[in-house]
């Protein structure tokens, strides 16, 4: 009988420490939703993130933690998390950048957390912020030297890429930045998306844009850059969601689907969570 209890206990125990290793198993994501920016539909930060977190929750060992208003209030969030997605206003204004955050962003790149920054997340100043932003981002949008007008562009996406596993050719207008400012030859960098075309607020025509890049940090840490997501319906576009969903997990070393991370959304489920804007 004492054997037989002793059996029982043990395989208690060693559910208990399976269940608690799978828990542990879990990646955490940290999304954090910018302020209200821009009219009604574009700048979405809060709807556009949650889209993103309620993509992330259907994939198997993925803990999505969702942050809204900017940066958060309590940093501990950042504790154990894989990858940090920002899509907030930009800038000189970054929330980033701000005061001792930086530092903090410092301490979680050298641990070899994630990066993500979309649209206009991906604007930092010129100068010692901007030097600092090409070791952990690969590439930023620079003031006066970068452009953004509207484009109905052509998207093409790499090909033998995880990230762009699943996704075709696509084309939407958006805000697409171009004339990112990289390092010369950088061999951390690999572009994911080209433009095949593109008009600049100076009406010459650029062709072959880098809009969506990926980093390979030194010390192992990766990052992604993403310059489309001004309209809010562009999410509605499979192969735009899907890109972006498949770059967080890969910003977060986890492997990517054969077909990319599919997640369907509704008209409905795209019309959530809008920011009171007005019309």
């Amino acid at each position: 009988m004492k054997r037989l209890f002793g059996w029982f206990a043990l395989c208690g125990l060693a559910l208990v420490a399976a269940t608690s290793n799978a828990e542990a198993a879990d990646t955490k994501i940290v999304l954090i939703a910018g302020t209200p920016s821009h009219p009604a539909g574009a700048h979405e930060f809060n709807a556009g993130t949650k889209l993103l977190v309620k993509c992330l929750k259907e994939v198997p060992g993925i803990d999505p933690v969702f942050v809204e208003g900017g940066w958060p209030k309590d940093e501990s969030v950042f504790q154990g998390a894989k990858s940090v997605v920002f899509f907030m206003d930009g800038g000189g204004r970054h929330p980033m950048i701000q005061g001792e955050r930086l530092e903090t962003m410092r301490k979680l790149m050298d641990q070899g957390v994630g990066l993500v920054c979309l649209h206009y997340a991906v604007e930092f100043p010129k100068g010692k912020v901007g030097d600092q932003i090409l070791d952990w981002l690969g590439g930023y949008y620079e003031t006066a030297y970068s452009d953004n007008p509207h484009n109905h562009a052509q998207i093409i996406p790499k090909s033998d890429h995880p990230i762009t596993r699943g996704v075709k050719p696509f084309r939407v207008n958006d805000e697409w930045y171009f004339k990112i400012r990289f390092r010369p030859e950088d061999a951390r960098v690999t572009p994911i998306l080209t433009a095949e075309e593109l008009v600049g607020h100076d009406k010459k025509t650029y062709r072959d844009q880098v809009v969506a890049w990926a980093t390979e940090r030194q010390g192992g840490g990766r990052a992604f850059g993403f310059t489309g997501g001004h309209f809010h319906t562009n999410w509605g576009d499979e192969n735009f969601r899907t890109l972006v969903l498949n770059s967080i997990l890969w910003s977060a070393k986890l492997e990517v689907p054969s077909e990319g991370i599919k997640c369907p959304v509704s008209v409905e489920e795209l019309a959530k969570n809008l920011d009171p804007k007005g019309k």
